[in-house]
């Protein structure tokens, strides 16, 4: 007979909020976006959510049309009260930038209101993408 204790089960979700990017395809290029420092704008967001939330880069997010495109999600607090991922396209004011950081620094999707500005960013991506992103 065993007498090791059990161990909590690992709680699902990240226990921060995930900020995805996107960059290499069609965001993230001066072609798309000529008037924005697209490696200045990811690292800004790095530096300013360090120890607040991921932020990770992804190659392509399929939503092109909208570049640049970034994806809160939620921590698993937020989750469990209700926060989704928000997909916000046209992230392409160094004002924005700082909307989604201050956002995610209150908490983010679930835990915060997003600043009202965020709705013009707002968007749907078709079934097929977001499913991709939460794989």
């Amino acid at each position: 007979m065993s007498r090791r204790t059990k161990k909590a089960a690992p709680t699902s979700g990240a226990a921060r909020p995930t900020v995805t990017v996107c960059r290499c395809c069609c965001c993230g290029t001066p072609a798309k976006v000529p008037h924005l420092d697209h490696e200045a704008q990811l690292t800004d967001l790095r530096t300013q959510l360090t120890g607040v939330a991921m932020v990770r880069r992804t190659d392509c997010l399929d939503a092109c049309e909208r570049a640049n495109v970034i994806v809160i999600q939620p921590s698993a607090e937020g989750r469990k009260a209700g926060g989704r991922p928000v997909w916000l396209g046209q992230v392409n004011d160094p004002d924005a930038a700082a909307d989604i950081t201050t956002w995610v620094k209150n908490g983010g999707p679930g835990l915060a209101d997003p600043p009202d500005i965020l709705d013009l960013y707002t968007f749907n991506p078709s079934r097929r993408v977001r499913h991709e992103l939460e794989d």
